[in-house]
């Protein structure tokens, strides 16, 4: 605010400056065209040789001689000298109209005096005529308006400060406010909300900004610490088992069955090794998010669910996918439909087989005799189902299947299934790919479970 003040104080002085310089410079041409009117009057006179003796003069603020070549005086008003010119020869230049200064005494006025020229006569016999005028009412104008000024600046400058203060203080008042707010966000137990002050403004759509973001950053942390839960519960179980097969094969000693145990150890730990390999692609995905890059925000170098590197996007035709991953799948028998024409989309290979793999390894654990595969076009995206003939899914579940570490009571259980990962890395995969996944009944008589996954086909300018 200081600085605004002082910036507004320089104004205000260079605007008082200016202002005094004009009003010098108006009133100067006003004299000067007041005295050339009343020389152009004398000259018409002289330039018909009918001069008067004393010039007639309107007001008694002017003196007014008309000298010769010589510089006599020819003739005068009434209170001008008869015997010196008002200004000297050398000053003065023939046939031209000029404005001079010169003393008071000079022209017998008080103060500076402005004197104007005026040729006049005729060629044999040239002339000039002086027109004098007192300063001293310009000058105490301008005196006047300078003091005032002098007076007015401060206590104007004074009451701009205090009503900028106020004006400044109640504007910043939201805004001290909100840091003190932001003070006392701790991250912790409490309401983590910034005040949002009552006017209408952009302060307050600030707050209101802010507090949306906090809002955000909330969720995000509690889904993050319901996640850490979730992972540090299913993570144990695998441990425990682990080491409640050691401690076991310790107390038996040589009556222990190392092939049973081992086999047991080795399931442990692919299992443990699969979930922290969901873990951590989950983790990978939040982190990525969505970008403009291409399908999902996929940038050029990224790596492959199992964390290794991969290459970036690229053409994938989905029917020999499809192909691929139902080869894995001898029991329960895994029909696929091929496209009646290759159907190609954009993305990684790696995240369109695991999502693929994912889907299929649900459905085989829940179908009873068949899954079938199918992909056509549909509209502006590609179609492809996965449709099992098991107990399928709730309508009111459909939505909860995808989040994470999701079971439903009677669809698997801990040890039969996964840890309740499968769909939620699908689903992060498919928004990654850009496109959509729904779950929907099998048909309308037979129970079973479709999966719909709409992806974007290939770009046609894409070689």
């Amino acid at each position: 605010m200081a600085i605004g003040v002082f910036g507004l104080s320089v104004g205000l002085a260079l605007g008082g400056v200016v202002l005094l310089g004009v009003l010098g410079f108006v009133l100067q041409r006003s004299v000067d065209n007041e005295a050339f009117r009343t020389a152009d009057a004398v000259a018409l006179l002289a330039a018909e040789d009918a001069l008067p003796d004393p010039l007639p003069v309107a007001g008694g603020q002017l003196r007014v001689q008309v000298v010769d070549g010589q510089g006599r005086v020819r003739a005068a008003s009434i209170d001008a000298d008869r015997l010196v010119p008002m200004v000297g020869r050398e000053r003065l230049e023939a046939h031209q109209r000029q404005r001079l200064s010169v003393s008071g005494e000079r022209a017998g006025l008080a103060g500076p005096v402005r004197v104007v020229t005026v040729p006049a006569g005729t060629a044999a016999d040239p002339l000039t005529v002086l027109v004098a005028k007192s300063m001293t009412d310009v000058r105490h104008s301008t005196q006047v308006v300078g003091t005032s000024l002098l007076i007015s600046f401060p206590l104007l400058v004074a009451a701009l400060a205090v009503v900028a203060w106020r004006v400044v203080g109640a504007t910043l008042r939201p805004v001290e406010s909100l840091r003190r707010g932001a003070e006392e966000i701790t991250g912790r137990a409490g309401p983590d909300r910034l005040p949002v002050p009552a006017s209408h403004d952009e302060v307050h759509r600030l707050a209101v900004t802010l507090n949306g973001m906090l809002d955000r950053l909330e969720s995000a942390r509690r889904r993050q610490r319901a996640f850490l839960a979730d992972a540090a519960h299913e993570l144990r179980s695998p441990v425990t088992n682990i080491r409640t097969e050691l401690e076991v094969a310790r107390r038996l000693g040589e009556r222990t069955d190392w092939a049973a145990v081992t086999d047991n150890l080795l399931a442990d730990t692919e299992r443990l090794g699969r979930l922290v390999n969901d873990l951590l692609l989950l983790a990978r995905l939040d982190e990525s998010g969505a970008g403009p890059d291409g399908p999902g925000g996929v940038s050029g170098t990224d790596r492959n669910t199992d964390g290794s590197e991969a290459g970036g996007v690229g053409p994938v035709e989905l029917g020999e996918l499809l192909t691929t991953v139902a080869a894995r799948y001898p029991s329960p028998p895994v029909r696929v439909l091929p496209p009646d024409e290759p159907l190609w989309t954009v993305g990684h290979a790696d995240e369109l087989h695991r999502i693929l793999t994912n889907l299929v390894e649900n459905a085989v654990r829940h179908a009873r005799t068949r899954v079938v595969l199918a992909a056509a076009p549909e509209g502006a995206y590609h179609l492809v189902t996965v449709t099992d003939d098991g107990p399928g899914v709730p309508v009111a579940d459909r939505d909860r299947v995808f989040d994470r570490f999701t079971r439903l009571d009677d669809a698997r259980a801990r040890d039969a299934g996964g840890a309740g990962l499968g769909l939620s890395i699908v689903r992060e995969l498919v928004r990654r790919a850009g496109g959509t996944v729904t779950l929907a009944d099998a048909n309308a008589d037979d129970p079973g479970l479709r999966v719909s996954l709409r992806l974007p086909p290939l770009p046609p300018d894409t070689p």
